[in-house]
């Protein structure tokens, strides 16, 4: 049986681009995915000293451009065993009555609608074969509302309601849903949230130690490395310092 082939979204930057470099080293097939052109052939050509690996440049909230983007996968990448959601982000921090819709779009069309087109597109190989595994990046905002992260912690919580509906429609096609949900971690994810303030940005990490996005690569090659009768369905990660969204022990 030759090397599994994994398609990561979000792979440019954070988690994914993590996942990427980790799963390489384990000799996976890879098509990375992202937004970022440059970016992506960047990696794409270091990662190839490790692996056979493949890009494909879409926005996950363009459903035209992911069909398109993943109906053209070179052929000796068209069996895609394990799909990584990965993509996501947060826009703003603000109270209900103060926030820009222009950033609950945003929200929603990547965090809830770009995970449904990708995991479309993807879908009818896995049920084919009558194999494959789904592993979706949640947050512990799916799982606890903070002050002004409403909208943000709506599309979380949209992405583990739509994991336990994956894994209830697709049990019968021997296909794995897991969600692995961190808590803050270390990433691009808060200079994007204030919108390139880098200063208020750093001050989401001050005072103690966050968790870093090899930590979650690392998870989710265990989570692909068990024995085909065991799927890790739902993890919770949190930095050793969270104890919530709103309580942290900075020192």
């Amino acid at each position: 049986m030759g090397a599994k082939t994994v398609l990561i979204t979000g792979a440019t930057s954070g988690i994914g681009k993590a996942t990427a470099y980790k799963l390489a080293q384990s000799n996976m097939q890879l098509i990375i995915c992202g937004r970022r052109t440059e970016e992506l052939e960047k990696i794409r050509e270091d990662l190839s000293k490790l692996t056979a690996v493949t890009s494909l440049c879409f926005d996950v909230s363009d459903n035209i451009q992911v069909t398109k983007s993943i109906e053209n996968i070179p052929d000796n990448f068209q069996q895609i065993d394990i799909l990584i959601n990965n993509a996501g982000n947060a826009h703003g921090l603000d109270k209900i009555q103060d926030g820009d819709i222009e950033d609950w779009d945003k929200m929603i069309d990547s965090n809830v609608k770009g995970l449904l087109y990708v995991t479309k597109a993807v879908i009818g190989r896995m049920i084919e074969k009558s194999s494959g595994h789904i592993i979706n990046i949640g947050s512990l905002a799916g799982r606890e509302v903070y002050e002004k992260g409403n909208v943000y912690s709506a599309s979380k919580h949209a992405v583990n309601a739509i994991s336990k509906g994956m894994r209830i429609d697709l049990n019968k096609h021997n296909i794995k849903v897991s969600e692995i949900n961190p808590g803050l971690v270390e990433t691009e994810f808060s200079n994007v949230r204030f919108k390139g303030d880098n200063s208020r940005a750093n001050t989401v990490y001050e005072g103690y130690k966050a968790l870093e996005a090899d930590d979650i690569a690392e998870i989710i090659e265990f989570v692909i490395s068990r024995p085909h009768h065991v799927n890790i369905a739902d993890l919770l990660v949190l930095p050793q310092d969270q104890a919530s969204s709103s309580i942290i022990n900075k020192k």
